[in-house]
């Protein structure tokens, strides 16, 4: 294909010397085949007698369009004609053709009459953030008014191509159709292929319409029209060079730390930092810099950090914006490496912030001091007792690392973790990320041991192409779960308000995601739910859920919700349903789910449980109502306790001590199931109460129990690590596919 490449770049530098903005529909076929793409086979001519020769040598019936550069939209102005049957026919079309293109026609395209009943469009074009990016879709009259069309970011690979085929809503088009053959896969996909090696070595393309690419009814498929729009690849932003993973490190783990900008008031930044990390349990030394001098909260302040005796791993700024580019030099000359920048009235106020973020970026870089910030709520790091966020929250050490562009959705989500007993690895709420951007997170996380799922909220990416990169790298190694705001108009102006960034195309972004294996949430709430499950659970090896439920109601709304969630409720077996004959009543449902019919003795679930976890034919179990009757049961205790008085208060507890043990047995006993089968257990809770959480953990085992208040919740985060998993066995494929080429 070499040198047919080297002709396709031959024709796309002519029409640039000519100073053209795009390909004639012939020339930009002659391009697209040298990259593989099926088109079909036509004859150009220069006048109306070489146009009925050329259909003479085609065969009829055949179809004549006018060609030429600036007849881009050629069915509009009446230059297609179609079903020619002979000589006279194409002679007419052409002199028709001629009178309605008038100055503009350069000469004929004469094509063989292919016919079709089903139209895809394909094309390519590229994203400010991710370069070229590769678009297949209904074709046709329908293309805008159905919008059913899937994305790509180049390279695709064939695995990725595939995918695409099948994320159409409309991919039933592409089997048979009444009594047509399928469409030919393998002619589809080389076109997404041939089109995502074309963005990737033509820069100077700016845009690929292919429309319609038509399959006959032989399965055949073929681009019939096509359009290349030249232009050169839009000016990038200058790069931010990356910060090194040792440098985000030492941020997150300083030895001692200095307030600037420490006050006694109550509700200022520089009051409500320190005293979170003081209340936190922080173990380093914390050094309070105040110009006026007076002590604070007990403590001894100094009126500059030249003043503090020690050295100070970390800087905590919470000064005006105006002051803080003064800091530099005094920074430097103390040896403080390290700022947390909490100030506002940075770039996210507008241009002269913009310059001024600028500004104190190249100080402080030339200075060798790195930026968190500016505009953050805090950071914290459980496993260090490094409380430092604007809002008093203090969740357990774990292994979910957590990054917000927006502080608020950060901090919020925090103070749910704490209440759900969620462990936190670290937090950044990353401000405006001036220096350390998400990108530079990503890389810190891949490397961290103690991270095992990576969490992030984000409105904005400064670097498309490396965080593809820098995604689809940690996600082969541990969970990447983001929730991305501004998906709408709306949501991009109100991000740009608060972040002084402007938001991806939220298309654009979600076909990155599923490229990279990043697993998408759709509401701050997933966000929670997703990393619950994630961090505490096994990966199920496929789709197929058993279900046991505590009554049949939930159990009809639970097997629907994972269908339509892409996930399968297999039949049960016979060897099964004899396991569970011995376990329940005659009466019992006999399928996926086991409806327990009531069964209240806190043994019955568990052997159910095991008998379907042990099960080949399931890859994971969802138990509802199995725990969280401890509602119940102290609410029976209390009517028993007030309707008769001559029973014992200790025997009427019974009960009560009795349904915690039973809970406590289950979730352990989950846990030991989850170790010897790898299959992830998780389930709805009866009715919460004031003790109830999300997470509940196993001493000793590396899972804990899972249980959320509602099946949908349950079975979203089911489906997402069936997905998850899904596309981490993809990419083990294809590298060994890679590998054995």
């Amino acid at each position: 294909m070499g040198a047919a490449m080297e002709a396709a770049a031959e024709i796309i530098n002519k029409a640039k010397a000519a100073g053209r903005a795009n390909l004639t529909e012939a020339e930009s076929k002659q391009v697209l085949k040298a990259y593989g793409v099926p088109v079909v086979a036509e004859e150009t001519a220069a006048s109306l007698e070489e146009a009925i020769a050329a259909a003479g040598r085609i065969g009829y019936p055949v179809a004549l369009k006018g060609l030429g550069v600036r007849l881009t939209h050629k069915t509009e102005r009446g230059l297609v004609r179609l079903k020619l049957r002979d000589p006279e026919e194409v002679r007419a079309a052409a002199e028709a053709v001629m009178d309605g293109a008038g100055a503009d026609l350069e000469g004929f395209l004469v094509q063989p009459m292919v016919e079709g009943r089903r139209e895809f469009v394909a094309g390519l074009f590229r994203d400010p953030q991710f370069g070229p990016v590769v678009m297949f879709g209904l074709g046709g009259i329908f293309t805008e008014a159905l919008d059913d069309v899937v994305f790509r970011v180049a390279p695709v690979s064939e695995a990725q191509a595939e995918a695409m085929l099948d994320e159409l809503h409309s991919r039933k088009l592409l089997g048979p159709f009444r009594g047509e053959a399928p469409a030919d896969r393998r002619g589809l996909v080389a076109a997404i292929l041939g089109l995502s090696r074309l963005g990737l070595s033509a820069t100077d393309i700016a845009e690929i319409d292919v429309n319609p690419l038509l399959i006959d009814p032989q399965g055949k498929v073929r681009a019939v029209d096509a359009l290349i729009v030249l232009g050169e690849r839009p000016a990038a932003d200058e790069p931010r060079p990356p910060v090194k993973v040792e440098d985000i490190h030492r941020i997150f783990h300083p030895r001692s730390v200095a307030f600037v900008g420490a006050s006694a008031q109550l509700g200022k930044w520089g009051h409500l930092l320190m005293t979170d990390l003081v209340t936190g349990g922080y173990e380093g030394e914390i050094y309070l810099v105040n110009a006026k001098g007076q002590d604070i909260a007990g403590r001894k302040t100094y009126p500059s950090v030249a003043h503090i005796p020690d050295p100070v791993d970390l800087a905590i700024v919470t000064l005006p914006a105006s002051q803080v580019r003064d800091l530099i030099p005094k920074f430097k000359a103390k040896g403080i490496k390290n700022m947390l920048l909490i100030s506002s009235g940075f770039s996210e106020v507008g241009a002269e912030g913009r310059e001024m973020e600028r500004e104190l970026v190249r100080e402080a870089a030339a200075s060798g001091v790195v930026i968190l910030g500016p505009n953050t709520m805090g950071i914290l790091n459980p496993h260090q007792k490094f409380y430092c966020t604007g809002t008093p929250v203090w969740p357990k050490a774990g292994a979910i690392g957590l990054v917000a562009q927006s502080g608020n959705l950060g901090t919020q989500l925090l103070a749910f973790a704490e209440r759900e007993g969620i462990g936190i690895r670290l937090f950044s709420g990353s401000g405006n990320e001036a220096m350390i951007t998400i990108e530079d997170y990503l890389n810190g996380f891949e490397v961290d041991e103690l991270t095992k799922t990576v969490v992030l909220y984000i409105e904005s990416i400064k670097d498309g192409r490396r965080f593809f990169t820098a995604a689809r790298r940690v996600a082969r190694k541990k969970p990447v779960i983001v929730l991305k705001g501004g998906r709408t108009t709306a949501g991009n102006r109100a991000a740009a308000s608060h972040t002084g960034a402007l938001a991806a195309n939220i298309r654009i972004f979600n076909a990155a995601c599923r490229q990279t294996g990043v697993v998408v949430a759709d509401q701050p709430m997933d966000l929670l739910d997703l990393s619950a499950a994630f961090s505490s659970l096994p990966l199920p090896k496929g789709k197929r859920v058993a279900m046991l439920t505590l009554g049949g109601g939930w159990g009809v709304v639970a097997s629907d919700l994972c269908i339509e969630s892409g996930l399968e409720a297999p039949p049960l077996t016979p060897e099964v349903i004899a396991e569970i004959d011995k376990l329940l009543p005659p009466y019992w449902s006999r399928s996926n789910p086991v409806d327990l019919v009531g069964q209240f003795d806190p043994a019955i679930p568990l052997r159910v449980l095991e008998t379907l976890v042990k099960w080949d034919q399931c890859d994971a179990v969802l138990h509802l109502g199995a725990v969280g009757r401890n509602y119940f049961v102290r609410n029976m205790a209390k009517a028993v306790a007030t309707a008769d008085p001559t029973y014992p208060e200790a025997f009427v507890n019974l009960g009560v001590e009795r349904e915690a043990r039973g809970e406590e047995a289950f979730y352990k006993r989950s846990a030991e199931l989850m170790e010897r089968y790898g299959k992830p257990i998780l389930g709805v809770i009866l009715l919460e109460d004031e003790n109830t959480k999300t997470v509940t953990d196993v001493p000793g085992s590396p899972y804990k129990g899972v249980t959320f208040l509602t099946p949908e919740r349950a079975v979203k985060a089911l489906a997402r690590m069936a997905e998850y998993q899904a596309w981490l066995a993809r990419e083990e494929r294809q590298e060994k596919r890679r590998q054995s080429a």
